[in-house]
C-alpha cells in the first residue's frame, strides 16, 4: 500500500494535555520531565510535592468519573485503580493506580485530577491496528517478516511494540547480510482511534566481506587460517553460498574455528586476542581482522589412566587410547579418546561414568602429560528435547535419529553419535546439540538446532566409452517427502544402448519403528548388441524392509518379481548366446546383512562396513539358482581429513540349482565396477564373434586415494589416484574360443571431482595394465549432476 498524505511520521501520536495541569497528576509530566516513575513526577511537575500532597490529601472519595474511554467500558478502568469509592483520598495509593493504568498498555496518556470529592480519571487510549503492511521487501517476502514481528491486525498500538518489531525487521535483513537495511515505521489514521501501520523498508545492498586479514600469526599464513574458518571473502564466484556476507554470530564461530584449528596443530596456548570488523566508509563491506596469539608449539608427553570405580581396571583400557606419547599434541585426538574411553567403559555396564583429561603442561621442554581420570559421574537423566529450525522436517523425523530419550540416563557419547546420525540423515545443513540445565539439578535439557537444506535432486550423468560412445542418465528426487523423512525416486537412463525407467519409494520409518519399508518398479532395455549381440527387456517389481540387529548391524530383506527378454539376436551371434534367446521370469528373496562403522554414511573419512548378500531363486518362475555377494570397505585418514586413503572389495559367486545359470542373472564386470574397462569388458568371450558371455564368479578391489589440489577448499576440488584389480569367469563351456581362464586384470588410473553448484562432477582417466587381448578398454569416464 503506499502512504497518503494522512501519514503522520512514527511518534507523532502525543498524549492528551493535561486539563488542570495545577491539579492533576499525569503521566504527562512524568515523561516529560523524564522521571523513572509516576510517583517522581510529582516534584518533577510542581517542583515540590507538598501541593500535589496536599491536593489528594484529606477528604473522602465519594465519586469516580472515567473519561476519554472509546472502546473500553468504564468499569474496566475502574479495576485497574487502587482506591474506590468510600475510601480516603490517599496520594500513594493514587500514585499505584496512575502506574497501574499505564502498566495495561491501553492507553497512550492518563491524567488523574481531583473534583471536590470525585477523582476524575482522563485517559486517552491506544489505537487500535487495524492492518499491517510493507513497503520496499524484494528480498523477503511479505508472509516471512509477518512470522517475526509481534504486532497483529486488531491489536493495541503501543510505540513500544513498534520499535520492538522494527529491531526484529532489521535482525532478519542482517542475518541475510544487509546491515544497510533501514525499517521506518508509518501510521495512518483511521476513524474510530484506529490506524494502519505500514513498515518502509530500504533493503540496502547486501554487506560483504572485503578482506579477512590476521595480526601475530607466524606459523601458518593468512590463506591457510582463512581456510580454516567460514566467513570467506566476497568473490563472484561464491554466488551459491552466504559464507561471504558478514554475520556476527557466525564471527563468533570463527574464532571457536580457529581455536579448534590451533588446538589440532598442538598450539595449546592459542588465544583469539581479538576479531574486529569494522564497516567500510561505503557502507558496502566489512573488513575483518583477527588478533591472535599463537604460543608454543607441544607434544603428547605422558599417558595414563586412572579409576576410582571398583573392578575396573584401567590397563584392560589403555589400548583404546588414540593418542601416543611424542606425537604433536592434538586437542582433537583426545576428544575421541574420551568418547572411546566412554564406550569401552559403558560396554562394560557402567551407566553414569565421566571421563576427565588431567592435562599438565612442561613449558621447559613443551610437552603436555595427560591422565585420564574415569570416575563415576553424576546421576543426570533427560527431561526435554527441544527441536528448532526446522521449518519443513516434522519433530519426529529428528527425534527418531536420537539415542537418547526423555527419561534415559544422559550420555554425552550418544548425544555426540546422536548428532552425527542426524546429520547423516542429508536433510540438514547444519546440526548442533547443545544441552542446559534441567528443572532439577539431576535433570537436563537437549536442545537439538538444525538449518534445513535441500532434499531434492535433479541427476543428470553422463558418460563416454569407446563402444558405447555418449549416454544420459536422469532422476528426480526427493529424500525428505512432505518433511516426514521419506524417499521418492523417477529414474531414467536414456543412450544408444539402454532405456531405463524405474520408480521407488521408501518409508524409513515403518509403523512409527525402526523399519525402512519401500517397493521398487522398473522396465529396462538393454541393447548389448556391441558386447554379446542381443537386447534385454526385464520388467518387475521388487518389495524390501530393513530392520536393525545392533546400532551398528541393519539387515534388508527383500522379494522381487522380474520377466526377462532375450531379443534381437542376429544369426552371426555366439551359439551360446542364441540358446539363451526368449523369456523367462525370475521370483527370488534376498537377504542384505550391513556392519557399519563408518564415521559418516554421506561422506566416510574414517572407519570400515562389511556387507554380505544373498539371493535364492525358485520360488516360482524359471530361474533357479543362488547367489552370493560379500562386499568391505575401509577409510583411513592420513595428515588430515582432507587426505583420505579408501580401499574397496567385493567377491561374487552365484551357482544354478538344477539348471544352468541364465545369461541374465550371471555377473559383468567392468565400467564403473573396474576402471579402464568397458562395461562388460572382462570375463568369458565368445572369440569368434567378440560376445561377452559373463561369468559365475568374480572378485574385484580398489584402492583410492583422495587429496586436495592445492586451490582453497571451499572451491569443492578434489584429486584422486586409484587402482583397480579384478577378475570374472566360471561360465562352465568347455570351447578352447570361449576363453575362461580368470586372470587378473589392473588398471591404475587418476581423477578429479568438482563439488560444484550445480551437483558432483568427476572425470576419470584409467589405463588397464594388466589385461588380455579380447578384453575391452575405457580410458575416460565423465560424469556430472545437479540438485535443487
Amino acid at each position: 500500500m503506499r502512504v497518503s498524505s494522512r501519514v503522520l511520521a512514527f511518534g507523532l501520536m502525543a498524549g492528551c494535555a493535561m486539563t488542570t495541569v495545577s491539579l492533576a497528576l499525569s503521566h504527562a509530566a512524568w515523561a516529560q520531565a523524564g522521571a523513572p516513575n509516576p510517583g517522581a513526577a510529582k516534584s518533577a511537575a510542581f517542583g515540590d510535592g507538598t501541593l500535589v500532597a496536599q491536593m489528594f490529601s484529606g477528604g473522602t472519595i465519594r465519586d469516580i468519573r472515567v473519561e476519554g474511554v472509546q472502546r473500553i467500558e468504564p468499569t474496566t478502568v475502574r479495576s485497574y485503580l487502587a482506591v474506590a469509592p468510600g475510601d480516603p483520598f490517599d496520594p500513594d495509593r493514587i500514585d499505584q493506580s496512575l502506574k497501574a493504568l499505564f502498566n495495561t498498555g491501553l492507553f497512550a496518556d492518563v491524567v488523574l485530577k481531583r473534583d471536590g470529592d470525585a477523582l476524575v480519571v482522563q485517559v486517552a487510549e491506544n489505537p487500535i491496528i487495524n492492518r499491517i503492511a510493507f513497503e520496499g521487501n524484494r528480498r523477503i517476502e511479505k508472509e516471512n517478516l509477518e512470522k517475526e514481528i509481534q504486532l497483529r491486525p486488531r491489536v493495541v498500538y503501543t510505540r513500544t511494540r513498534v520499535q520492538s518489531d522494527v529491531q526484529r525487521i532489521l535482525d532478519i535483513y542482517r542475518r541475510q547480510g544487509r546491515f544497510a537495511a533501514t525499517v521506518e515505521p508509518k501510521i495512518i489514521q483511521l476513524d474510530q482511534n484506529r490506524v494502519d501501520l505500514v513498515f518502509e523498508i530500504n533493503e540496502g545492498v547486501r554487506t560483504g566481506v572485503r578482506s579477512i586479514t590476521f595480526i601475530g600469526n607466524e606459523k601458518f599464513s593468512d590463506g591457510t587460517l582463512r581456510e580454516a574458518i567460514q566467513t570467506r571473502e566476497s568473490a563472484w564466484w561464491r554466488f551459491m553460498t552466504s559464507d561471504d556476507n558478514y554475520d556476527p554470530d557466525r564471527l563468533n564461530y570463527d574464532r571457536d574455528l580457529l581455536r579448534r584449528y590451533y588446538l589440532k596443530e598442538g598450539y595449546a596456548d592459542f588465544r583469539v586476542v581479538s576479531a574486529v570488523a569494522e564497516l567500510t566508509p561505503d557502507r558496502e563491506d566489512f573488513v575483518i581482522t583477527f588478533t591472535v596469539d599463537e604460543g608454543e608449539r607441544y607434544k603428547f608427553g605422558k599417558m595414563d589412566i586412572s579409576t576410582s570405580l571398583k573392578a575396573l581396571d584401567p590397563e584392560q583400557l589403555r589400548s583404546v587410547l588414540t593418542t601416543r606419547e611424542g606425537d604433536w599434541y592434538n586437542a582433537q585426538e583426545v576428544e575421541n579418546t574420551i568418547t572411546k574411553l566412554s564406550n569401552a567403559v559403558g560396554d562394560l555396564q557402567y551407566a553414569f561414568v565421566d571421563v576427565r583429561p588431567r592435562i599438565s603442561r612442561n613449558r621447559d621442554n613443551q610437552t603436555i602429560d595427560i591422565v585420564y581420570d574415569i570416575v563415576e559421574g553424576p546421576r543426570v537423566f533427560v527431561e526435554r528435547i527441544d527441536v528448532t529450525g526446522n521449518v519443513r522436517t516434522l519433530d519426529k523425523v529428528v527425534r527418531r535419529e536420537m539415542l537418547l530419550s526423555e527419561g534415559d540416563p544422559f550420555s554425552t557419547t550418544k548425544l555426540r553419535r546422536s548428532e552425527q546420525r542426524i546429520k547423516d540423515l542429508g536433510y540438514f545443513e547444519r546440526v548442533n546439540i547443545t544441552t542446559a540445565e534441567g528443572s532439577a539439578p539431576d535433570r537436563t535439557v537437549m536442545n537439538v538446532e538444525v538449518t534445513e537444506q535441500s532434499t531434492g535432486e535433479i541427476s543428470i550423468g553422463a558418460g563416454y566409452s569407446t563402444s558405447d560412445g555418449p549416454l544420459a542418465d536422469f532422476s528426480i528426487r526427493e529424500r525428505n517427502l512432505l518433511g516426514r523423512g521419506q524417499d521418492l525416486r523417477f529414474g531414467a537412463t536414456v543412450s544408444g544402448s539402454r532405456q531405463e525407467y524405474d520408480v521407488s519409494f521408501t518409508e524409513p520409518y515403518f509403523l512409527d519403528r525402526d523399519l525402512s519399508a519401500g517397493f521398487d518398479l522398473f522396465r529396462i532395455t538393454r541393447d548389448y548388441q556391441d558386447e554379446s549381440s542381443f537386447d534385454e527387456k526385464s520388467t518387475g517389481m521388487a518389495l524390501r524392509m530393513g530392520y536393525p540387529l545392533t546400532e551398528n548391524l541393519r539387515q534388508r530383506v527383500y522379494y522381487q518379481l522380474q520377466n526377462t527378454d532375450i531379443t534381437s539376436v542376429p544369426s552371426s551371434a555366439s551359439q551360446y548366446i542364441q540358446d539363451q534367446k526368449g523369456a523367462r521370469t525370475t521370483s527370488l528373496i534376498g537377504q542384505e546383512l550391513t556392519y557399519d562403522r563408518r564415521n559418516s554414511r554421506l561422506n566416510p573419512t574414517e572407519g570400515y562396513y562389511v556387507r554380505l548378500t544373498n539371493d535364492f531363486a525358485g520360488l516360482g518362475g524359471n530361474a533357479r539358482f543362488l547367489r552370493n555377494r560379500l562386499g568391505a570397505g575401509y577409510y583411513l585418514p592420513l595428515f588430515d581429513e582432507s587426505w583420505v586413503l579408501s580401499t574397496t572389495g567385493e567377491i561374487g559367486y552365484i551357482v544354478g540349482i538344477g539348471k544352468d545359470v541364465f545369461l541374465s542373472d550371471r555377473f559383468f564386470l567392468g565400467g564403473d565396477t573396474l576402471r579402464g574397462f568397458n562395461t562388460a569388458g572382462i570375463g568369458p568371450r565368445d572369440l569368434r564373434t567378440g560376445d561377452a558371455l559373463g561369468g559365475t564368479r568374480y572378485y574385484r578391489g580398489s584402492v583410492e586415494m583422495s587429496f586436495p589440489v592445492g586451490l582453497p577448499e571451499e572451491f569443492g576440488l578434489k584429486g584422486h589416484a586409484f587402482s583397480d584389480v579384478g577378475t570374472l569367469g566360471k561360465v562352465d563351456i568347455n570351447d578352447p574360443l570361449v576363453p575362461d581362464d580368470e586372470s587378473v586384470r589392473l588398471s591404475v588410473g587418476t581423477g578429479l571431482s568438482w563439488r560444484s553448484p550445480f551437483g558432483p562432477i568427476r572425470l576419470d582417466f584409467a589405463v588397464p595394465i594388466l589385461k588380455e587381448d579380447y578384453d575391452k578398454k575405457e580410458i575416460f569416464r565423465f560424469s556430472f549432476g545437479t540438485r535443487f
